[in-house]
This record gives structure tokens, sequence and C-alpha cells, in this order.
């Protein structure tokens, strides 16, 4: 049987971050909730928090995260309909999904608004590359992603999004400069690139797309979405950016497509936890309205 208050001392200290904060949001001392923590662990026999600077969950840590964001919202339920078992949870539940950064930047936010204007729940969002959200659905670290896995990651349910389109584009001045000739191999191996991280293929995938091989670029690392389109702008590099957030500049002449109609569309999906889906249909629902009204 689960030690539901160790279980609570675990997803707090994760949620906040360090123990002392933790016991201050479950009204007890860092000792007594230091000690919930190290008996569970040793009942299970394996760490189940990373100590440090921040405190963060092992990979069986975050599986018991993830029951107790479960038992949280399924409390949050019962009360709403059975209010004479008692007053509500002075805490709301906190829940966590994955989000793509671009997606984040263009049409994710309305959405997650439109859910939380009528939800108790509170949305922790963690962002990587679209390629990599399911991951962290593997792991246990999240309940809901998007992300550009249309299989199902197991134990999941699976939702198309549609598909997010991406303009290749740098500054009129950039062109002048690295693209006099036209985009070729020669040219965009000298030309810098804007890439997101490591993770970050849009690039590279676009000009292979292009070119039909593979093209080393050199280029400035950016981890951000709206960054890329400031850096873009200023002629730092060039780079794949939605359609969404450069299509004013290219329409004003301040942005270029570097080839005209060559877009790159990367197809989205929502990937839910099937033990979370019926809790979660509200946020699906206002996730799918949303990429429906703004995706290809």
């Amino acid at each position: 049987m689960i030690d539901y208050s160790a279980a609570l001392a675990v997803a707090r200290i994760v949620q906040t971050g360090s123990f002392e904060k933790a016991a201050r949001a479950l009204n007890v001392t860092p000792s007594a909730i230091s000690q919930r923590v190290r008996q569970l662990e040793e009942r299970m026999g394996t760490v189940l928090i990373e100590r440090g600077t921040p405190c963060i969950a092992t990979e069986e840590g975050a599986w018991l995260c993830r029951h107790m964001e479960l038992v949280g919202m399924l409390e949050n339920d019962l009360f709403k309909h059975l209010p004479s078992l008692g007053a509500e949870p002075t805490r709301p539940t906190t829940v966590d999904i994955a989000v793509n950064a671009d997606s984040l930047g263009t049409w994710f936010l309305p959405a997650a608004a439109a859910f939380s204007e009528n939800s108790s729940v509170l949305l922790n969002i963690t962002v990587d590359d679209q390629e990599h959200t399911a991951e962290a659905l593997r792991r246990g670290r999240v309940l809901a992603a998007v992300t550009a896995l249309a299989e199902p990651v197991a134990g999941c349910r699976t939702i198309s999004l549609g598909r997010l389109r991406y303009l290749a584009t740098a500054s009129p001045s950039f062109m002048r400069r690295y693209f006099a000739d036209g985009v070729t191999k020669d040219a965009l191996a000298r030309a810098p690139a804007l890439t997101f991280n490591q993770k970050d293929l849009l690039q590279s995938d676009w000009a292979k797309n292009l070119l039909g091989e593979t093209v080393s670029s050199p280029g400035h690392f950016l981890p951000s979405t709206h960054g890329f389109v400031d850096a873009c702008l200023l002629g730092m590099g060039w780079c794949l950016n939605p359609i969404h957030l450069v299509r004013d500049h290219v329409a004003a002449g301040r942005l270029v497509e570097l080839v005209p109609g060559a877009t790159l569309d990367v197809s989205l999906y929502w990937q839910v936890s099937r033990l979370a889906a019926g809790q979660f249909s509200d946020l699906t629902n206002a996730v799918v309205e949303a990429a429906r009204r703004e995706l290809l």
C-alpha cells in the first residue's frame, strides 16, 4: 500500500525544488519531511530525489510524482461532485506537460489560458524540441505533450493537431552578403544559421529537402523562438521560423525567404496519458481547438 503522506512529500519537494519549501507547503518540519522521504526510499530500495539546488526527481520519483498529480486531479473532481465530503484541498494540483518551444511561442498559450479559466489545476509547462517532448512522456516526467511523434507512447492516447509551417528567412542585407548568387550548397556552408539547441534539426532538414543532400552550416545557438526572429531581423543568420511570427516581416520586406515557396511543415500531435485522459479532457479539447484554428 502506498504511503501517501510520503508520496506527497516527494511530489512537493520536486515541485518546489527543496525540502524546506516543501515542508512549509505541507506545514511540517524539514526533518519530518526528510524522514518521510528517507523511509519511502528505503522501503522501495531506490532513490526518488536527487538532492541539489533544485532537488529533482529520479526516473522512479518522476513516476511517483505523476501518480500524485493524478490523485490530486481525481480528488478535485470528487470534491466538485461530492462537496459533503468536506473542504476542498487548500493547495491546487499542479500537473506537468511538455510543449515544443515554437508551439509555445505561437498557438499553445491561448489553449492553456482557455483551460485555466475554468480549472483550478495549475500547469507546469516544460519546453523541448518537438522531436524530443515524447521522451518526457516515456520517462514518466509529464502527463501530456505536444510532439512530432505520431506513434503513441506506451500508455498514451494520440490526437493529430495539424502542421506547423516554417519559412526559411534572412534579412535583406544578409541575403546580399551570403546568397547574392543563390542558395547553393557552398553558400549554405558559409552562411551562419541560427540553431535553437543541439537537438534542433529544422535548418538542416530544410537544406536537405532543398538540395537533396546534407549541408553542414556554421551557426549561432539561440534558445528562444522570438529571439530567432529578432536575430534574423538584425542579420545574425538565417533560420526556420514559424510562419505566424514572420509573415508580416516578409510582407513588409524586413525579412526575405531564402527560396520563395520552399516551406517546411512539421506535423504535431497531442499525446496524453490514458490514465489522465479523462481528467485532462478540458485541456485536450482546448489544445485541439486552438491547433485546428492556427495550424494547417
